[in-house]
């Protein structure tokens, strides 16, 4: 499915949600309704209950989604029906045996270590020139201290007791610990750390424990702000973060539409200002609810979805492009979320990484990129999965300098300050790599 205008959409979408449901797995009671502008929600003895996501857009319970779906058809308030798709069910990502002579490592080395005393930053190659110039930009902050900027991880839960995550992490201050009450009237109980949809209480609302029991999400969130200078591990990309954990993903990774969405929004309510989703599917199932969601938190919030390419490609016998063979949140057309291809040590493009001259934004390192896992434990691991958290720190810490930017000035910094790439020119808008240095000098201007 090409990237629809609103007005082409509108009524287009209920004959493809229908015609695709057949072929494709959904929640069998779940049924998402998106009401035309001024539109209240439709009446109809198959809804037995319904939720709010953002205006206009419902999320309801029936005894039949496709019941439901088939009597809406022709409702001429409705602007579309979606039903609540898994992502499919496939083996997440492993982790990589660590292998020095695969990581560039050259004088940047020294120039960390002189200003990081974290043991293992020297294994963090994005540091470098041919990476994000993490180093550069570190030896010349601006003069001001930036403000601290949560950064929601949207993914198999994080590991909040890991040493060097523990005092990252984002924490309610509207919550009173484990005495099972609602203290900020949120609609979540004990959000203490952020949410977990994928476990629910008997009321139907996501729970509190976003412990992680796969790597994925401890990974993504160190490489985004593992604790700087605390003698221990790595350090992150930035240092005015706190990590809101949004456990959206199991781990086999068949996540469910609402649940993302329900994790965007929570997100966007409780103040985090970017959301790294590295996750995707290929099918979109013809609905367009999760990037209307990405719009209305981008606007209404100011939040920034940085999300990853995928992975799908074989160079440099086939590069997978996004612009022809779509994946899904990555070729969404919002101008609030930011698309990342993967880089080597070396500056290229990683192997795997899917490109898009329109719909992947800019690159950012993510093969062999060493950081956290769970147990207090670190490993390394390759995908645009770890391209992501590399871009959101560096999203972060401009937006930390500098927070007056909005979301499309903030993009655009971002994108007008890479290192170009001839190789990029066609693969990806922007054409370059992701740097920190040029970023926070050009947002400063």
């Amino acid at each position: 499915m090409s990237m629809l205008t609103t007005g082409f959409l509108t009524g287009l979408l209920l004959t493809l949600s229908v015609a695709n449901a057949s072929s494709e797995r959904y929640h069998p009671n779940h049924l998402f309704i998106k009401m035309k502008d001024g539109q209240s929600l439709v009446k109809s003895p198959l809804i037995k209950s319904s939720k709010k996501i953002i205006p206009g857009l419902y999320l309801v319970k029936t005894t039949s989604a496709d019941a439901l779906a088939t009597t809406l058809q022709d409702k001429a308030a409705i602007e579309y029906v979606q039903r609540d798709f898994y992502s499919g069910k496939s083996a997440m990502p492993k982790l990589e045996p660590l292998d020095l002579n695969q990581l560039k490592m050259k004088a940047f080395t020294e120039i960390n270590l002189n200003q990081f005393n974290d043991p293992d930053v020297s294994k963090l190659w994005a540091f470098d020139t041919t990476g994000l110039d993490v180093s550069g930009a570190y030896a010349s902050l601006p003069g001001h201290t930036p403000k601290e900027i949560i950064v929601a991880v949207a993914d198999t839960g994080v590991d909040h007791k890991h040493e060097d995550l523990k005092d990252v992490m984002w924490t309610n201050d509207g919550e009173i610990p484990a005495d099972g009450k609602d203290n900020d009237g949120n609609g979540y109980i004990d959000d203490i750390h952020g949410i977990n949809v994928l476990v629910r209480d008997a009321q139907g609302r996501a729970t509190m424990d976003t412990m992680a029991s796969h790597w994925h999400g401890t990974h993504v969130s160190g490489t985004i702000a593992a604790t700087q200078n605390n003698a221990v591990g790595i350090a992150g990309v930035a240092s005015n973060v706190k990590i809101m954990a949004i456990r959206v993903v199991p781990d086999d990774s068949d996540e469910l539409d609402s649940d993302i969405v329900e994790g965007f929004k929570y997100a966007a309510v409780m103040g985090a200002k970017v959301i790294n989703c590295s996750f995707g599917k290929k099918n979109n199932e013809g609905g367009m609810v999760v990037r209307d969601v990405m719009n209305e938190i981008g606007t209404k919030y100011g939040v920034l979805v940085v999300v990853s390419a995928g992975n799908d490609s074989q160079a440099p016998f086939f590069y997978s492009n996004n612009d022809v063979d779509m994946k899904y949140p990555a070729s969404y057309d919002s101008e609030n979320m930011l698309v990342i291809a993967s880089t080597t040590s070396s500056g290229s493009l990683s192997s795997f990484s899917n490109v898009g001259k329109v719909t992947v934004d800019v690159a950012s390192p993510g093969s062999n990129i060493y950081s956290t896992v769970n147990g207090g434990k670190y490993a390394m691991a390759s995908g645009t999965s770890m391209a992501a958290p590399n871009a959101s720190g560096v999203a972060a810490m401009v937006l930390g300098y500098y927070p007056e930017l909005s979301v499309k000035e903030l993009k655009q910094v971002l994108t007008s300050t890479v290192t170009k790439v001839p190789a990029f020119t066609e693969r990806m808008s922007s054409g370059g790599r992701l740097n920190l240095k040029r970023a926070l000098e050009v947002a400063a201007q």
